[in-house]
């Protein structure tokens, strides 16, 4: 084995004194709808839900000496961090935003018990990153950086080593979520060493394409903006270290998925199989909606990389997968202020069609009044027919669905 194939080796078999390896398996259910033997490499298994939990320890354990461990997130890297704190009797400090919703905080205190100190600093993630670096300095401790550290690389090997070594071969194609790169780097370093035949592809949300910003310039460079939706892969700027081992990858193998189509894969995988995703986590399964044609009759290995999904988001990611779906739509309707307008408007609406929101005040001296009208539908194409009829009757609608700020400000 060559150098990385070692370290990778020597790595997994170091995260054995914390956890067994993930699971490997077959999902028929994909395999059915791509016709393709898709594979999912359950890291939404782990003990904190996610792979982080692998970059951590391995780079924990190589800075023994150190007394005190920092770093600064929001989600997964910090109950990883929490978990490995504990389990190395090792003082961790771990800065959060304010804004962390209280789940997460929860969870990381509770996987690090009397080691772990979380504080609460600043309204954005760069405020609480500056915190957390800054009192690291102080103290003298060990940073941890999510993803753009060598041995936090090395750690993250590990997921794609158990899978060649779970997968009776190598796959034809390997599905990697990207964020700010740890989990990816690893893959294509390993990949390239061991099994190079194997194509791999790289998803990440269309509202943080930092590597395909990256791979455009040739260096990682600042978004001016990332959506937070999708927030285990919502980076601004990925690593210098993670992008120095993913540079040169063909642009066409970075794909990126709309925010609101993550959401009906999430559905789907929780109503059909049962596995519970974050958005993250799915990038990778509904990333095989694009490569549908590219895969067919080929092994496929998809990285679920995260679980940590707060069901208190699940309202929120019904309506994003109705909307994108085009089963949900948001208008507003111009009503005759009239007694039985209102009447007339319920009977123009088909037999699949429910009425989800109505916000309707009446206003003196107008003829016409505006009303905030949300409907679901059981077919897109029901849409076309309603607003056919309303238009027959005289009554004017506007569909504000595809307006962003709109939407924003009513749901």
């Amino acid at each position: 084995m060559t150098d990385f194939s070692i370290q990778a080796a020597e790595a997994t078999k170091r995260m054995r004194q914390l956890f067994p390896a993930t699971p490997l398996q077959r999902n028929d259910h994909l395999s059915n709808v791509y016709d393709a033997d898709i594979w999912l490499k359950r890291e939404d298994l782990s003990p904190v839900r996610s792979y982080k939990l692998r970059g951590a320890f391995n780079a924990m354990g190589k800075q023994a000496d150190k007394d005190v461990f920092v770093c600064a997130s929001a989600g997964n890297h910090a109950q990883g961090v929490a978990y490995v704190c504990r389990h190395l009797q090792k003082k961790g400090v771990i800065f959060m935003p304010v804004t962390t919703p209280e789940q997460k905080i929860r969870k990381t205190r509770l996987f690090g018990g009397d080691w772990v100190e979380v504080q609460l600093v600043g309204d954005y993630f760069d405020d609480t990153l500056r915190a957390s670096q800054a009192y690291c300095q102080d103290v003298g401790g060990h940073f941890l950086s999510p993803f753009d550290d060598l041995d936090v690389i090395e750690g993250q090997a590990t997921v794609t080593y158990e899978m060649l070594e779970q997968l009776d071969g190598p796959p034809d194609v390997f599905v990697v979520p990207v964020g700010g790169g740890g989990l990816s780097s690893s893959a294509r370093r390993l990949l390239s060493e061991r099994a190079p035949e194997t194509e791999i592809f790289y998803v990440e949300p269309s509202g943080g394409k930092s590597l395909a910003a990256a791979v455009q310039a040739g260096a990682p460079v600042a978004l001016a903006q990332v959506d937070t939706f999708v927030d285990g892969a919502a980076v601004a700027m990925m690593g210098v270290n993670t992008f120095t081992a993913l540079k040169g990858i063909d642009a066409d193998h970075v794909l990126d998925i709309p925010e609101d189509r993550i959401c009906t894969t999430i559905l789907d995988m929780l109503n059909t199989e049962g596995i519970v995703l974050e958005p993250a986590g799915a990038l990778a399964v509904d990333a095989l909606k694009d490569l549908k044609e590219q895969i067919k009759g080929k092994t496929v290995v998809c990285v679920s990389s995260g679980g940590n999904f707060d069901f208190e988001r699940l309202p929120e990611v019904k309506e994003r997968a109705q909307r994108y779906a085009g089963l949900k739509k948001y208008f507003i309707l111009r009503l005759p202020q009239r007694p039985g307008a209102l009447k007339d408007f319920l009977a123009l609406l088909g037999p699949d069609d429910d009425i989800a929101r109505f916000e309707y005040l009446k206003k003196s001296a107008r003829n016409f009044g505006t009303v905030l009208l949300g409907i679901e539908t059981s077919k897109p194409e029901n849409f076309a027919l309603l607003s056919q009829r309303l238009e027959t009757a005289g009554m004017s609608i506007r569909d504000i669905t595809g307006d962003e700020a709109m939407v924003d400000l009513i749901i």
